[in-house]
């Protein structure tokens, strides 16, 4: 397509495309521990339910985020990090430290933009464990 260029605009430009493609962190040395703890069955057995509760606490954060809730929202997304830290997601753990402080500032451009790449890190975090599990069995 050919572009017109006006006065420092496009015209007839193709809108950029935005590519989310960022990594996320585990910390193995905690998963470990974890097994090392509470053995093979426990271990699984904690993350999964950390795993489930994770879900849940997303889902909560993005139904705050709808019905304009900022108040809970930093209480809420402080547990998702507590529970994320506890079987070592730590991109996860930042993030909703991010989500908690833009809630607590009322920044709802900047909570948008965050909760969005929460929701993001959330959904390649799980799939991680879930893959490290595999590779471990």
């Amino acid at each position: 397509m050919k572009s017109v260029r006006r006065r420092g605009a496009l015209r007839n430009a193709a809108p950029a495309r935005l590519v989310h493609d960022e990594g996320v962190r585990l910390d193995g040395a905690r998963l470990a521990a974890l097994y090392a703890e509470l053995g093979e069955a426990g271990a699984e057995a904690v993350i999964c339910r950390a795993m489930e509760d994770l879900a849940s606490v997303l889902a909560d954060l993005q139904r705050l985020a709808v019905q304009g809730d900022l108040a809970r929202m930093p209480d809420c997304a402080g547990l998702l990090a507590r529970v994320a830290g506890d079987i070592g997601m730590a991109t996860l753990v930042r993030v909703a430290g991010d989500v908690a402080d833009c809630a607590a500032r009322g920044d709802l451009t900047a909570l948008t933009a965050v909760l969005a790449r929460l929701v993001r890190i959330g959904d390649r975090s799980l799939t991680a464990v879930w893959d490290l599990q595999d590779r471990s069995s």
